[in-house]
């Protein structure tokens, strides 16, 4: 905890700080480390809780605390910084939709500000682990648990921030990719994306302890984007963020949205994912899941890649 509130305020000595979104775990918070996290700026807080139910706790491999013990810590965390996020996981193998139900309900009974929900998105020797383990990981109720998301959530005053995560209000939200066109990410194994590129950072301590001191960026991969390739994954992320503005994408690109990506808009369209109003191309109710399907598989590529570069010892 000393180590990270000196990161924070080296940071803040050597940048202009505005916001602090910080990812635990319940096993972590406790009086003392919520005061200096407070006393360190940290506005946003997010913790990754998975489950209340104790049985899928052990299932997923979380040994370490029970579902009690995160309503205690949640309840702890509660008005002490501007936006406390609940982390759950939705369709888990041997999850059922009953457990999932109950899930909500103690989050909702607990008053806490936001939820994000993750579907599982393994890598593949993680989805082959998983394969073992419990013999099949079925994606086909993943449509189900969203449906109780949306029913539980959407349609009891919760706003949409992202197509995964749910907030009482305007809230503050970790999707960066939808704030910003381009962003960088620092430290070991963080990705970037600048002007239509990925940038991979190594994985590894060692290797990026050793571009570093060489004076050297400790980018390992990277990836140019074509352009109907930059454009889509534009859209993708501010699909995510349940709207595109048409006005921003035409700053962005210096070309109009509907000439470039005619077939995509019109497909979406056509299909009911997506509705335009006034320069606002904006993600309908129907359209939520298959936005959020398309992000999972996002994720789901940029796992494949870490367990590749990791395995390298990239």
């Amino acid at each position: 905890m000393d180590e990270l509130s000196s990161f924070i305020a080296y940071l803040g000595s050597k940048f202009e700080v505005k916001r602090i979104s910080l990812e635990t775990t319940p096993r972590e918070l406790t009086p003392e480390t919520i005061a200096q996290l407070q006393e360190s700026g940290v506005n946003r807080l997010s913790v990754g809780v998975q489950s209340f139910d104790n049985t899928l706790l052990k299932a997923m491999g979380r040994t370490l605390f029970k579902g009690e013990d995160s309503i205690e810590k949640l309840r702890l965390a509660q008005g002490k910084f501007d936006t406390i996020n609940v982390d759950l996981m939705f369709n888990f193998p041997t999850q059922t939709l009953d457990q999932f139900k109950s899930d909500l309900s103690i989050f909702k009974d607990l008053g806490s500000d936001q939820a994000t929900f993750y579907p599982l998105m393994p890598s593949p020797h993680k989805l082959d682990a998983l394969t073992r383990k419990f013999r099949r990981v079925d994606t086909s109720r993943e449509k189900q648990f969203y449906g109780i998301i949306l029913h539980e959530l959407l349609d009891t005053g919760y706003k949409a921030s992202t197509a995964w995560c749910f907030s009482r209000g305007d809230l503050m939200i970790d999707e960066y990719i939808i704030d910003y066109d381009d962003y960088i990410g620092v430290g070991a194994g963080s990705v970037s994306f600048l002007g239509g590129d990925f940038l991979v950072n190594s994985f590894s301590l060692d290797g990026y302890h050793h571009l570093i001191t060489e004076g050297k960026l400790p980018v390992v991969r990277m990836r140019r984007l074509s352009d109907t390739e930059h454009y889509r994954y534009y859209m993708l992320t501010r699909f995510f963020g349940m709207g595109l503005n048409t006005m921003q994408f035409k700053q962005r690109f210096g070309a109009d949205i509907h000439l470039k990506l005619w077939a995509e808009l019109l497909f979406f369209k056509t299909a009911g994912v997506v509705k335009e109003n006034e320069g606002l191309i904006s993600v309908t109710r129907t359209g939520m899941y298959p936005v959020g399907t398309m992000m999972k598989e996002f994720f789901a590529s940029l796992n494949t890649l870490r367990e590749y570069c990791i395995e390298s010892g990239l």
